[in-house]
């Protein structure tokens, strides 16, 4: 029997589409907390509005000269009153304000004027409930519609309403409300953070502060009577061809003190133009750029800190642009491709400026590079360009003393340099003054000095080492040898507690009896033996371990060590007193006198004492005084001389 098919069940109707329930109250706390620095972004915000609805209202045939005025809330319980005479609102956008928060608006890759300004207007209104509960809005539209009046509160409710001739006369006074629109504020409490922030002296600094260089007039009514137009000129954003004493002042404003030099900004491809001045002083280390940046007038930021190159902390920039990006808070940038060639134009910029003076003006180039020859170095790194004019004038440190590449490069010699600080010191004691070595140990030094070649073709560069410097040095002569022979054995003798190894040569200065040599494997194992001295038990049994398994390495290696665990000493055959003490045979003085001369090598190579060091030179002194007083043998505890009983 067949059988009946099933029915196919209905579909479901989908469930009916249900409105977001939007918490205002929520959306004050997310702006006040998560997205704006704090609530004196409210006259920021209210100032875009105000030059928004002027910037429309130009558009019209006839339209006035457009002006800004706020008038600050007078204590306690009055108003604070911002009025723009722009294109103003109709009661549909007025009655929209709420509904277009949020809405996206379509802008080019430049973020170019903005289109959305309804929505614009209602995010700006937002941030006046972080000052105050309660907003009102009066605004009469360009199009001759009925003036219109929107109240909102803090806790999510408003009304939009039409209103008369004499209710505006009743809240505005006898001038009644000309096209634009005025939005009233009562601060929270006088006595509060917001109240100060509408009272009188608050307002004038905000707006001094936000709106200094808006296109269209700021005018603060002030307490006695009067007003103060806060809004100017952008001297910053003007060509020059040399910078005025105006300018010259917002650089002192800007760095603390009177600048080195203005350079003029400009990057056409996203409307940016500034002045970048010249620190006076280095920049401490880690110290963040400081640039101000201004967003059509309007203050973006302060301390807006990757506008330019990082290379660029000698300088410190104010710029105005209407084409980067502001993120939501509009307090920084949105990184960017525009950003990216803003930073690349303005790092041009300032290194033209270098270039220039370099040819032009050696005197200033050789000021500058003695504040920032550190920037100039790492800017050398990556731009074989401007290497070219700023190498030659970077300050160097030599064996003869300071000097600069220019001055070595003219010797046409070949440019021998040390990796370190420390290789450097012990090879500047011996170095030749015909043949001066290079400190390549400080930042940047060694890079630019290999790639000198290429940066300027023809120059030769050597790295020497310790090692190098002291195979180069003379032996005593060959009737003199057994002496230095017999005298470099009883140095060891003396220095065998101290784990320091002895070599004979003759070198220059004849003034200098010794040197403290060491290298890199050396002086980690003092820095560690120096740490063990201080540090806990615990983390002196783990150095200590260190030392023994390089110890052991060494020894399955089969590697001789000619230079002792604490370095080695070598006399100088030339000085008096080493050649007093090969004559010497007063073994017990030589030995005093050997451990002297071993601490005063390694205070003369920068070294720091361990503990048995500074014993040593204690006891060594000491020893010396009794024996030149004659005062018998009772001496320190030190090991005997050799052949001493």
């Amino acid at each position: 029997m067949p059988t009946t098919p099933e029915p196919t069940p209905a579909p479901a109707s989908p469930p009916a589409a249900r409105p977001f329930q939007v918490d205002l109250r929520g959306i004050v706390d997310l702006l006040s907390r998560s997205i704006y620095s704090g609530p004196q972004v409210y006259l920021r915000e209210l100032l875009q509005n105000g030059v928004d609805a002027i910037t429309a209202r130009q558009s019209l045939p006839g339209a006035p000269p457009g002006v800004i005025r706020i008038t600050p809330a007078a204590a306690p319980g009055g108003e604070l009153v911002f009025t723009d005479n722009g294109i103003g609102l109709t009661a549909a956008e007025v009655g929209e304000l709420l509904a277009t928060v949020g809405r996206s608006s379509k802008r080019d890759v430049l973020d170019l004027p903005r289109t959305d300004r309804l929505g614009q207007f209602g995010i700006g209104l937002l941030s006046c409930f972080m000052v105050s509960d309660d907003i009102r809005v009066l605004s009469r539209s360009a199009g001759g519609e009925p003036p219109v009046e929107w109240v909102g509160s803090a806790d999510g409710t408003f009304t939009v309403r039409e209103i008369t001739e004499a209710e505006i006369m009743d809240v505005v006074g006898p001038g009644g409300l000309a096209t634009g629109t005025q939005v009233r504020l009562r601060p929270r409490s006088a006595g509060t953070g917001e109240g100060a922030l509408t009272s009188a002296a608050g307002v004038l600094d905000l707006a001094s502060r936000y709106g200094a260089y808006l296109p269209v007039p700021v005018r603060v009514d002030l307490p006695g009577g009067g007003e103060q137009t806060v809004s100017g000129e952008p001297l910053f954003a003007q060509p020059f061809l040399l910078p005025s004493p105006g300018l010259m002042a917002l650089g002192r404003e800007l760095v603390g003190a009177d600048p080195l030099d203005a350079i003029p900004l400009h990057v056409p491809a996203t409307g940016t133009r500034g002045t970048a001045f010249v620190l006076p002083f280095a920049p401490s280390p880690g110290a963040r750029q400081a640039t101000r940046v201004y967003l059509r007038g309007m203050l973006l930021s302060e301390r807006v800190d990757d506008l330019l190159p990082e290379w660029a902390f000698f300088a410190r920039c104010v710029v105005d642009t209407t084409g980067l990006r502001p993120t939501a808070s509009r307090e920084s940038l949105i990184q960017d491709d525009a950003l990216e060639e803003t930073r690349a134009e303005l790092g041009a910029a300032l290194r033209r400026w270098v270039a220039t003076m370099a040819n032009r003006d050696p005197v200033r180039l050789s000021t500058f590079l003695g504040v920032h020859h550190l920037a100039l170095r790492a800017l050398v790194l990556h731009d074989d360009e401007l290497a070219g004019f700023i190498v030659p004038w970077l300050p160097i440190e030599t064996s003869n003393g300071q000097t600069t590449y220019r001055e070595l490069l003219r010797r046409g010699d070949p440019l021998r340099f040390a990796e370190t600080v420390d290789e450097f010191r012990q090879i500047a004691a011996i170095a030749r003054p015909d043949a001066p070595v290079i400190n390549g140990g400080y930042v940047y030094d060694s890079d630019i000095l290999r790639r000198l070649p290429d940066l300027i073709p023809g120059t030769v560069v050597e790295t020497v080492t310790i090692t190098d410097e002291l195979a180069s040095l003379d032996v005593p002569p060959l009737a003199e040898r057994p002496a230095a022979q017999r005298l470099q054995a009883r140095a060891e003798a003396a220095l065998k507690d101290l784990d320091c190894t002895v070599l004979v040569r003759s070198f220059a200065p004849d003034t200098l009896p010794a040197l403290h040599i060491a290298d890199a494997g050396v002086l980690r194992r003092l820095q560690r033996q120096r740490a063990k001295e201080a540090g806990s038990g615990m983390w002196a049994s783990i150095l200590q371990r260190i030392d023994d398994a390089q110890d052991a390495h060494n020894a399955s290696e089969g590697e001789a060590e000619t230079v002792g665990a604490a370095g080695q000493l070598c006399l100088n055959w030339r000085n008096r007193l080493v050649r007093a003490l090969a004559e010497s045979e007063d073994e017990l003085l030589l030995a005093r006198t050997v451990r002297v001369v071993h601490v005063q090598a390694l205070l003369a190579a920068h070294r720091p004492l361990r503990a048995v060091e500074r014993a040593s030179l204690t006891d060594a002194l000491t020893d010396i005084v009794h024996l030149s007083a004659g005062l018998g043998a009772d001496l320190g505890d030190m090991p005997d001389a050799p052949g001493e009983n």
